[in-house]
C-alpha cells in the first residue's frame, strides 16, 4: 500500500477521485494509526506519521468511497489528568461524513472494567463499535438554490423522519421511516396543502442509541445523542450504510426544495453521546478527553449542563473549528437551511456564564455562510442561569418558551394571565425589542417535541410515563395542561367538544399572533402518546404519526382542515406577520387616525390599566388595523390589508362581545372556534359596529373588515 505524506486540511477523510487523505486532530496522542476494516473482520494499520500543528495526516491512493475506518490513538491513560486515550479502542473519526453499523454494548466500548472503574480496560472494541466511511462528494444539485425564506413568510413544521413518515399509509412500506419518504409526494403534498415552508428535523446526526436504554428493550428515539457532526444518521436510510445515507438526504433536500420547502436541522453540539466518566469511549473521549469536554477540577469527572453526562468545551479551538466546519458543511455540501441549536445556552458558556460575548457568537457572526441561514436558539440548559430567553445576539431567532407557558394558562384558566398574554401575541417586544431584534425573533409555539402533543394538551392533567421505565419520574411535572374534566380517554361528549374546541383556540392563537409560528408534526390529526410527555425513548406506534387512512371523521375530523385554514388566513394576511412592532398610535400616511393596534374589553370600551391588573379578566377584544403596517414591501411600496377584531374568551363561562365602534361599520366572521369546522362559510352575516355577540365559553372569534 502506498502511503503519501497528504494534508492536514481539511479534517476527516476527503475523497479526490483518485484516493483519499485523511486528517486527525489529536494534541493528546504519541501515535495515531489509521485502521482500513475490512468484510471478513480484519484490518490494516497505517500509522499517520506526519504531522502539523497536532493534526496527523496521510494521503492513501486509490482508497475508495464506501470504505470503512477509525483510529486507534498511543497515548497517556491517566484520568487523574484527564487523559483518556487507549489504542485497544478503535474510534469514529470526529469529521465522518458517514458511519457505518452501531454499537454493540458490552465491556469491550469503555475504557474502564465494569468491576474495577479505576483499570484500564483492553479489551479490543473494534467488532463492538461503529466505523467512519468514506464519502464520495459528488451530487448532481442540478439548480437547486436554498428557498431563502423570509422569517415573515416562514411557517416552521417540526418533525421526526421516522415518526413522520412511519405509519404513511400512501408510502411503500420499505421507504417508511427514511430519508427517501421525507422526498415522497405524499408527504410534501401534505405539508406544502397545510402551507408549511419551512420543515424543521429532529437530530439526523448521527446519533447512538444509549447502552442503559437498550438493555430495558427501548432506543433513543428523540436522537439527541449525537456522536457525528457530520454524518447523516445511518438507519434513516433505506438502502445501505456506507454512504448511502448522504446520498439519500441529499436527494431528500433536493426534492423538498423543489417544493419551495427549507431544510432546518435540529443539532446537539452542546454534548456528545460519549456521556461522562463511566461512558463509553468512542471517539472524542480517546481522541483528545481534555481539548474536547469541559471537565471539573478533578479532570477524572466532566461538567455536566446538559443534563446528559458532559458538555462541550466551548472555549477550545478545535470544538470551535469543529462546530463551524460542521455548520458549513451541512450549508454548502447538504443544502440544509438553518439550524435549531439544542440547549443552546451551554454553546454560549465559554467559561462559567452564559455569555452573549462568547467565542461561539463571534465566529457564527462573522461567518459569510452560516450567518446567511436560519438560527434558531433553544435558549435554555440546566446549568445554573441557564435559562435565555431573549437574551440571545441579534442574528438568533429563539424558541419562545413564555410564549408557549403564557398562552397555555390563559386557556387553561390561570389568574392574571391576560397582560403577558396580550404581549405575546404581539411579538414579545419586552423580550426583543431592546436588542435591535423585531417579532420575527419569537418562533413562538405552544406544544413541541418535548412534552405534551396538542391533544394531551387538552386531555391530562398529570403525565403518564410509564412506559419508559422510570415509574413515571421524568419528564417535566408542570405541565400547564387542562383536560377539560376527565383524564384521558373519555367518551363524554361534552369533554370531547370542549376538547375540540381548545384545540381550535390553540391553533388559531399561534396562527394570529405575531412572530414566527411553529406547529409539531401530527397536531394536525390530534396526534396522542397517551399522556407521555417524554416519549424520547418510544421508537413504537405510541410516538408515530397516526395518519388518517382515509377522510377524517370523529369529534377531531375538522381539526386538520382548520389548521389549514388558519395557516392560509395568517398566509393571506401580512397584518398577522409584521416585522416591525406594533406602535399603539396612528401610523403616518395613513387615510385614518386610528392607532395600529387597540385593547377593547368585551364590553367594547377601551382597556384601561385597571382592566389589565385584575387577576380575574380572562378576556378582551384586540383591534388590527390594516392600514397602518409601518414597515414597506419588498419594493419599498406601502403596505395595506383588511382590519381584523380577534375576540378571546378565555373564561369558562358565554360572555356577550360589543364590536367596538368607531373602528369599522361592517365586518364579517371568519373564525369562530366555537364551531365544529372552525370557520364559518363565506357570504354569512354582517356584523354591524356596536352589534353584540356571544362567545362560548373558552372560544375565539375573528372578525373581518374589507380594507
Amino acid at each position: 500500500m502506498q502511503v503519501w505524506p497528504g494534508q492536514a486540511y481539511p479534517l476527516g477523510a476527503t475523497y479526490d477521485g483518485a484516493g483519499t487523505n485523511f486528517a486527525v486532530f489529536s494534541e493528546a496522542a504519541d501515535r495515531v494509526e489509521l485502521c482500513l476494516l475490512h468484510d471478513d473482520g480484519s484490518e490494516t494499520a497505517v500509522e499517520l506519521r506526519e504531522t502539523d500543528a497536532f493534526v496527523r495526516h496521510a494521503y492513501l491512493p486509490g482508497i475508495m468511497p464506501g470504505q470503512r475506518y477509525g483510529f486507534r490513538v498511543h497515548g497517556p491513560y491517566a484520568p487523574e489528568r484527564g487523559h483518556r486515550c487507549n489504542s485497544a479502542k478503535l474510534l469514529l473519526d470526529p469529521y465522518a461524513r458517514a458511519i457505518s453499523g452501531s454499537v454493540t454494548w458490552g465491556e469491550e466500548v469503555y475504557g474502564y472494567h465494569f468491576d474495577a472503574p479505576d483499570e484500564r480496560n483492553d479489551l479490543d472494541s473494534a467488532p463492538h463499535t461503529m466505523a467512519s466511511v468514506v464519502v464520495n462528494p459528488y451530487f448532481d444539485w442540478g439548480d437547486d438554490r436554498l428557498p431563502r425564506v423570509e422569517y415573515h413568510h416562514t411557517v416552521i413544521y417540526e418533525a421526526h423522519v421516522k415518526g413522520l413518515t412511519m405509519r404513511h399509509p400512501g408510502l411503500p412500506e420499505e421507504l417508511r421511516g427514511t430519508y427517501a419518504a421525507l422526498a415522497h409526494p405524499a408527504i410534501i403534498e401534505h405539508l406544502t396543502e397545510l402551507g408549511v415552508t419551512t420543515l424543521e428535523l429532529m437530530p439526523v446526526h448521527q446519533f447512538v442509541n444509549d447502552h442503559r436504554l437498550v438493555d430495558m428493550g427501548l432506543n433513543n428515539y428523540w436522537g439527541y445523542n449525537t456522536i457525528g457532526f457530520f454524518a447523516p444518521h445511518n438507519t434513516y436510510a433505506s438502502w445501505g450504510d456506507r454512504g448511502q445515507q448522504v446520498l439519500e438526504f441529499k436527494s431528500a433536500v433536493k426534492a423538498l426544495h423543489e417544493a419551495g420547502i427549507e431544510v432546518i436541522l435540529d443539532v446537539v453540539y452542546n454534548h456528545t453521546a460519549e456521556g461522562n466518566h463511566l461512558g463509553p469511549t468512542l471517539s472524542f473521549k480517546g481522541i483528545d478527553n481534555p481539548s474536547y469536554y469541559r471537565l471539573t477540577d478533578d479532570p477524572r469527572y466532566y461538567m455536566d449542563t446538559t443534563g446528559t453526562g458532559n458538555s462541550l468545551l466551548m472555549r477550545s479551538p478545535h470544538v470551535l473549528q469543529l462546530i463551524m466546519d460542521s455548520l458549513r458543511y451541512w450549508v454548502t455540501e447538504m443544502h440544509v437551511d438553518g439550524f435549531r441549536f439544542d440547549l443552546a445556552a451551554t454553546l454560549a458558556r465559554q467559561f462559567h456564564e452564559v455569555d452573549r460575548l462568547s467565542s461561539f457568537f463571534d465566529l457564527v457572526q462573522q461567518d459569510p455562510v452560516v450567518s446567511q441561514v436560519k438560527l434558531i436558539a433553544e435558549p435554555w440548559d440546566v446549568g445554573e442561569g441557564g435559562y435565555q430567553v431573549g437574551n440571545f445576539p441579534p442574528l438568533w431567532t429563539e424558541w419562545n418558551g413564555k410564549y408557549r407557558d403564557t398562552v397555555r394558562d390563559l386557556w387553561r384558566g390561570e389568574p392574571r394571565a391576560l397582560a403577558e398574554f396580550a404581549s405575546r401575541l404581539t411579538g414579545s417586544s419586552d423580550l426583543y425589542q431592546d436588542d435591535g431584534r423585531r417579532p420575527l425573533a419569537s418562533i413562538n409555539f405552544v406544544t413541541c417535541h418535548d412534552g405534551f402533543t396538542l391533544h394531551d394538551l387538552v386531555a391530562y392533567n398529570e403525565k403518564h410515563n410509564h412506559a419508559n421505565g422510570e415509574d413515571n419520574r421524568d419528564g417535566e411535572s408542570h405541565n400547564r395542561s387542562w383536560n377539560c374534566g376527565a383524564e384521558g380517554e373519555t367518551d363524554d361528549p361534552g369533554v370531547l367538544e370542549l376538547r375540540a374546541r381548545q384545540m381550535r383556540n390553540f391553533v388559531a392563537t399561534l396562527m394570529l399572533s405575531q412572530g414566527v409560528p411553529m406547529l409539531s408534526h401530527g397536531d394536525e390529526f390530534a396526534r396522542s402518546q397517551s399522556g407521555n410527555n417524554n416519549a424520547y425513548c418510544q421508537d413504537n406506534e405510541l410516538s408515530w404519526v397516526p395518519w388518517p387512512e382515509g377522510p377524517e371523521d370523529g369529534v377531531f375530523g375538522d381539526l386538520l382542515e382548520f389548521a389549514r385554514a388558519m395557516v392560509w388566513l395568517r398566509k393571506d394576511h401580512p397584518v398577522f406577520r409584521r416585522r416591525r412592532f406594533f406602535h399603539g398610535r396612528p401610523v403616518e400616511g395613513t387615510h385614518d387616525d386610528l392607532s395600529d393596534i387597540a385593547w377593547f374589553t368585551p364590553g367594547g370600551e377601551e382597556m384601561t390599566q385597571r382592566d389589565w391588573d385584575s387577576a380575574q379578566a380572562s378576556a378582551l377584544t384586540v383591534f388590527l388595523n390594516g392600514n397602518a403596517i409601518s414597515e414597506p414591501g419588498a419594493r419599498g411600496e406601502r403596505i395595506t390589508d383588511d382590519s381584523f377584531l380577534l375576540m378571546f374568551n378565555a373564561s369558562p363561562r358565554p360572555l356577550e362581545f360589543v364590536v367596538p365602534v368607531n373602528h369599522g361599520r361592517q365586518w364579517e366572521v371568519v373564525v369562530d372556534t366555537a364551531r365544529p369546522d372552525g370557520v364559518p362559510p363565506a357570504g354569512g352575516p354582517k356584523i354591524q359596529a356596536g352589534d353584540r355577540l356571544t362567545l362560548v365559553d373558552r372560544s375565539l372569534t375573528v372578525l373581518r373588515r374589507p380594507a
